[in-house]
């Protein structure tokens, strides 16, 4: 147990964790429960958590839910994705919490009291690798808020076949949907990427699978990412593609396209100031290749930094629908040209 009180005051609140997660050089393939005590509180105050990764702290256990109330017996609980060390912050209702940052803030301007503890060292925890196109990928264990909404991830979910074609599942589990997402172990920055999708037209309406390049936590702080989306995001009758140069909510950063049925090739191609994505029918990735859609970014192009490949097969603001049916997708082929 390890407590820390606030300077200054009449009233000195305390914050204790009585449940510290292990000590590991973290990322986004585990989570662990955290939990503690905080006592002389006031209405209203709530635990904003961190951990450390990378010589980063990253604030947990997502950026859409940063809050961990304070429950009737001064108790708090919640689960954070696995870091060298744990932070707790006491903070006022208006706080404001950073998604990442190299420094802690200090006791003042809305935070009340602020705990730091090293994780507890136990046997490192041990990622699922699986082999695909030649590389080696971790598969995520644990939650994400990928796309809006926050989904669990569950290391069966991917997998590969005899052929070497890769598997991702979305599956109702324990009363709600489980997901599936693989991170490449590895940066590989400009180049072509490419990737052979078999059919995705008969997805689910909510399920959306993602193939993107993502870094965050390189120095860049402007947008850093690139997607393909295989989705109708939701409506049934809408167009189920997408090229995206994040940020999304900038009209002129999305290229949505209809999709037909059957294998596609979906290729990106990332260089100095452009990103240029086209889609073909078949697995063939000559130019006599019937193109189904074709769209150059040139704005707002991420630099390379520790970015890497992920691919994903999540549910969109679905997940209690018990009704859905499953879904699964099939990745071929994955490819990398400098």
């Amino acid at each position: 147990m390890a407590g820390c009180r606030s300077q200054g005051g009449s009233t000195k609140p305390l914050l204790q964790m009585t449940l510290i997660p292990p000590s590991d050089p973290g990322g986004p393939a585990h989570t662990s429960t955290i939990s503690g005590r905080v006592s002389g509180a006031r209405a209203g105050q709530q635990v904003v958590l961190y951990a450390r990764s990378g010589g980063v702290w990253w604030i947990q256990p997502l950026i859409l839910n940063p809050f961990t109330e304070i429950q009737p017996d001064s108790t708090w609980k919640n689960t954070t994705h696995l870091g060298t060390d744990y932070a707790a912050l006491l903070v006022d209702p208006d706080y404001h919490p950073s998604f990442k940052m190299a420094m802690l803030p200090t006791v003042g301007n809305g935070v009340e009291a602020v705990l730091v503890t090293k994780g507890e060292t136990v046997t490192p925890v041990r990622q699922k690798i699986i082999h695909f196109g030649g590389y080696d990928w971790t598969v995520l264990d644990g939650e994400s808020d990928r796309g809006g909404g926050v989904n669990p991830y569950d290391s069966a979910n991917a997998w590969t076949d005899q052929k070497g074609y890769l598997h991702l599942r979305m599956s109702f589990r324990d009363g709600r949907w489980t997901c599936a997402e693989v991170n490449l172990t590895r940066s590989l920055g400009y180049g072509t990427y490419r990737f052979v999708v078999q059919d995705s037209a008969h997805l689910e309406p909510s399920a959306v699978l993602g193939m993107y390049t993502l870094d965050i936590g390189g120095k860049n702080t402007g947008p850093n990412e690139l997607d393909v989306e295989m989705s109708r995001w939701g409506n049934p009758t809408g167009k189920n593609g997408q090229y995206v140069v994040q940020p999304f909510y900038v009209p002129e950063n999305v290229a949505r396209f209809a999709a037909p049925a059957g294998v596609l090739t979906h290729t990106l191609r990332w260089e100095p100031g452009m990103a240029s994505f086209q889609t073909t029918l078949g697995a063939a990735s000559s130019s006599r290749a019937k193109i189904i859609n074709a769209h150059v970014f040139t704005s707002e192009i991420p630099v390379p930094a520790t970015e890497t490949v992920h691919i994903d097969l999540f549910d969109f603001h679905r997940s209690g629908n018990a009704e859905q049916h499953p879904a699964e997708a099939v990745i071929e082929k994955f490819e990398y040209l400098p």
